[in-house]
């Protein structure tokens, strides 16, 4: 007999085999999975907890966090970039007054200007090392290529990390005023602003002493020396007197007073008596409010009177009448307390008060107390009137446009504020021409055009012992028109070393040759 032995079933367990139970943390695991033993399974649950570590790491750095490393002074790349090609140019009329120059140095192009301090109020600065003011500054987006209106498929652009060419700033300025406008301030200490009425777009923005911004738009050692010496100048060359300074507007403040006392019906004939006393003593005080010239000592002088020989008492008087609420309105109007005049730079923020008594009212009515303005918001308050009552929004940016020429913006004219109705601003033109004719303005008369304008001497200092501010508001227009005037001006010169120093001696001749310049087109 032969025996044979058994093979073991693979089914069944407890035999000897592939099928034989195997002990509780053999080579498959406890659930039988083939070759991950608990080692194995540590070892990679760890990696994939570095795996998701990592992710978000990735994540908060390149999302979350890329902005602010991105603009980390330590980081050159976005400096580099931004100067790794020609930067986009500032136009006046169809000509660039700005420009790029290779320099063969780690920057590969810096910025350069033409006539740059004719047009450093306007243009600001662009640095490699002091960075960007002014328009340069505003509209750098636009100018370096990194603007996004500028990408023809952003999402592409972004991804390939493509630099787009700059795109180009046509600005509203006049080249024949805005040189007529440093020429008139030459070396004085002052500014100027003029502004198209019906429009608000700015034809002339001029601050003097200028500086020239291509003397450290590189990183050399002599852009170093040349930024150290403005920083240095007591003149202060980098300051826009038109944009960032504010002073007090003196008796040039005295035409939104009258618009005031007309719109409310204080006043209602320009010829009649104002009813205003003389001596006017300041509410609540025992202080006489004097005049500068003895044309004005008397009483119930009407308000043609007074504006053309700048009576204090009279125009003191009437704003006290007004009222501070309504006297607030109407300064307000104009610009008076808005901190976001944007053009698109933002200026100083302009300044009445809102909370006076009744003698500070006064004060403040003829442009004094602490009523201070910037010459834009002056030039708003000329360009008002001359537009009938309608104060525009000021720009000084006309369109933005692709390096190839194309539309990317389009500005339109604004209103910013119904000042008064075209009656009352049909009145107070009457009063301002009236200056220029047979007052303290007659310095602005131009022949073949009807000239408006109000003077201002405005004291500043300890017991008013600086030298006074000198200046002047106008607008102008050729004789017979029944149009709105082309433009309009404010003139401020401070710190003269002149010894008559008046409105209409020193400011009223530079915003003639201001408005000459628009009306005759150069």
């Amino acid at each position: 007999m032969i025996f044979r032995r058994q093979r073991p079933d693979p089914e069944k367990p407890g035999q000897d085999g592939p099928g034989k139970d195997r002990p509780k943390g053999s080579a498959n695991g406890p659930q039988g999975l083939p070759g991950i033993s608990v080692t194995g399974r540590r070892a990679g649950t760890f990696c994939l907890l570095l795996i998701v570590a990592l992710a978000v790491q990735a994540t908060r750095v390149q999302v979350f966090k890329a902005d602010s490393l991105n603009h980390n002074s330590a980081n050159q790349r976005l400096t580099i970039q931004r100067y790794a090609q020609p930067r986009g140019n500032l136009l006046v009329g169809a000509e660039p007054v700005t420009g790029s120059a290779p320099t063969g140095g780690r920057y590969d192009y810096k910025r350069t200007y033409t006539d740059g301090s004719q047009f450093a109020a306007v243009t600001g600065y662009s640095s490699q090392v002091f960075g960007n003011t002014q328009l340069e500054g505003v509209e750098d987006g636009l100018l370096t290529g990194t603007d996004s209106r500028l990408a023809g498929w952003a999402v592409w652009d972004e991804v390939a990390r493509k630099q787009n060419p700059g795109g180009d700033v046509y600005t509203t300025i006049d080249k024949a005023a805005q040189q007529a406008a440093t020429q008139g301030l030459g070396g004085q200490k002052g500014a100027v602003v003029a502004i198209e009425p019906a429009t608000g777009r700015i034809l002339a923005l001029a601050s003097t002493p200028s500086y020239d911004p291509g003397t450290f738009a590189g990183s050399s050692n002599a852009d170093q020396d040349a930024w150290n010496k403005l920083q240095a100048d007591t003149n202060q060359p980098l300051l826009n007197r038109a944009l960032r300074q504010i002073y007090p507007p003196g008796s040039t403040f005295k035409v939104v007073t009258a618009a005031a006392a007309l719109s409310n019906g204080v006043v209602t004939d320009l010829n009649a008596s104002t009813g205003a006393p003389y001596p006017y003593i300041l509410p609540g005080t025992t202080t006489e409010l004097v005049n500068d010239t003895s044309s004005c000592d008397q009483a119930g002088l009407s308000l043609d009177i007074a504006m053309v020989y700048s009576c204090n008492s009279v125009m003191g008087y009437l704003g006290a009448q007004v009222g501070l609420g309504r006297m607030v309105s109407m300064a307000e109007n104009f610009g008076f307390n808005d901190p976001k005049l944007d053009i698109p730079v933002r200026p100083a923020r302009s300044n009445f008060d809102t909370r006076m008594n009744q003698s500070q009212v006064a004060l403040s009515s003829i442009g004094q107390f602490d009523t201070a303005a910037t010459p834009l918001v002056m030039a708003m308050v000329a360009a008002g009137v001359a537009n009938n009552g309608t104060v525009m929004y000021p720009q000084l940016v006309d369109k933005l446009t692709r390096s190839d020429g194309s539309t990317v913006q389009l500005m339109k004219p604004t209103t910013y504020k119904q000042a008064m109705s075209p009656g009352v601003a049909a009145q107070v033109q009457q009063l301002m021409a009236d200056v220029v004719e047979n007052g303290t303005g007659r310095n602005a008369r131009i022949s073949g055009a009807t000239v408006g304008g109000k003077t201002g001497t405005a004291q500043h200092g300890v017991d008013n012992t600086g030298v006074p501010y000198a200046w002047f508001i106008s607008w102008a227009k050729p004789s017979g028109s029944g149009n709105v005037p082309p433009v309009a001006v404010a003139v401020v010169i401070a710190d003269s070393s002149a010894t008559d120093v008046t409105g209409g001696g020193l400011a009223a001749p530079i915003a003639k040759s201001v408005m000459r310049a628009v009306l005759t087109g150069g």
